[in-house]
């Protein structure tokens, strides 16, 4: 979508990320690299896109190990900042100011930052893929603030990532009119593939897990899982794909002696994501309710191959996740409830199959109208069109009504 007119090219664009390096993931494919997740090479060639049609364009990456600045063929600066946590927010301001940015996006939440934007008048929008913690009172003070932030008129959009996200968003209390849900599928349609079906007889389980590999995501509650399935005599092999803590879960696994049933595969190719799982005869979603998700692709890839998915309870997924009808779902953190949920699914062919039979239903439900980089696109363009299609997109309109309270 080029929607930005020439009279618009001095916009000094900046975008802001909390992790993830656009320079080195832009040479890494421009190098023929593969993809690490879906829609990689869309997000990278949309800020590309920009960079055409704008005076400048500077991606800033919170998170790494040392401080680099560069500028890429595509003419995009990229600046890894060198912060761990927590972020150094005066730093942050100071790199940013000195982009002398007109418009800013936001993909992360960072307080501070937010307020330099309101206090210097730097049209601005959020554009997050996370999710926001609401359990504790320090949580619940915080998010008060926060919402606060959000609501100003110079924050001119907050974008969420999916439907639930963007009703926690409203729950804390930023206004439907502000919130538009966005999608990152760019597939018009979820593929062909038939609904599977589970043999009585199954001489060896076949669970696949995709994800950061961290406890707070309930790595270490599906190797616990495993090993309760062996002791009840049935075999598993379990294949891993992600980078993460390593070393920690290679422990557990040699603790819990179920070396010969677990095969880490570290960051695979994303075009192999789907063939893997549809090898699979489950597909596991695990994250505890402390991690802040937003909606996994995880779950979007595997209600493509229509592997049956076994979920946590984690709150981000209960809008569209429903136990036993498109997938099965236990109580995060529980290993013992994990094993159940698994050894109930393929002890019951029907309701295997019908759970693969569901899943492309569901993921026609999960697809929205609007695509992130729309969303940005739009927003620069400024038109009273691209204002209106806006306008026309936000939690508050007739679209979402079935989801509001």
């Amino acid at each position: 979508m080029n929607t930005l007119q020439p009279e618009l090219s001095k916009i000094r664009l900046v975008i802001v990320q909390y992790a993830g390096d656009y320079g080195e993931v832009f040479e890494c494919l421009a190098k023929g690299g593969s993809e690490t997740y879906y829609a990689q090479k869309y997000s990278v060639d949309a800020v590309t896109e920009m960079a055409k049609r704008a005076e400048s364009v500077t991606v800033i990456c919170c998170t790494s190990q040392e401080f680099n600045e560069k500028v890429l063929d595509n003419g995009v600066r990229t600046i890894a900042c060198g912060f761990s946590y927590p972020i150094n927010s005066q730093k942050l301001i100071e790199l940013i100011a000195k982009q002398n940015p007109t418009h800013l996006i936001m993909r992360t939440i960072l307080p501070d930052v937010f307020k330099w934007a309101i206090k210097n008048k730097i049209r601005t929008i959020a554009v997050f893929a996370e999710s926001i913690a609401t359990t504790t009172w320090r949580q619940k003070i915080r998010n008060y603030f926060l919402a606060k932030l959000f609501n100003n008129k110079q924050i001119e959009w907050v974008g969420t990532y999916g439907i639930t996200s963007s009703l926690l968003f409203n729950e804390i209390g930023v206004k439907p009119d502000k919130i538009i849900p966005w999608d990152f599928m760019i597939d018009s349609n979820p593929g062909s593939l038939s609904p599977k079906e589970i043999s009585a007889g199954i001489k060896t389980l076949k669970l696949f897990y995709a994800g950061l590999l961290v406890q707070s995501k309930g790595v270490g509650d599906i190797l616990e899982a495993v090993a309760k399935l062996r002791e009840r005599n049935i075999s598993v092999h379990l294949k891993m794909a992600g980078k993460g803590e390593e070393e920690f879960f290679f422990q557990q696994v040699e603790q819990l002696q179920i070396k010969d049933s677990v095969e880490f595969l570290g960051i695979v190719p994303t075009q192999t994501l789907e063939p893997l799982m549809r090898e699979a005869d489950l597909v596991l979603v695990t994250s505890r309710h402390e991690y802040p998700e937003g909606f996994p692709l995880t779950i979007q890839h595997a209600l493509r191959t229509r592997t049956p998915i076994v979920a946590s309870d984690h709150p981000m997924f209960k809008t569209h996740l429903k136990h036993g009808i498109n997938s099965m779902i236990f109580e995060a953190g529980n290993s013992q409830a994990l094993a159940e949920c698994i050894e109930k699914v393929i002890s019951d062919s029907a309701l295997y199959h019908n759970l693969s039979v569901a899943s492309h239903s569901t993921w026609h439900e999960l697809r929205l109208p609007v695509k992130w980089a729309e969303l940005i696109d739009r927003w620069l363009d400024d038109s009273p069109e691209s204002k209106q299609w806006l306008f026309e997109k936000r939690l508050a309109a007739e679209y979402y009504n079935k989801y509001l309270p």
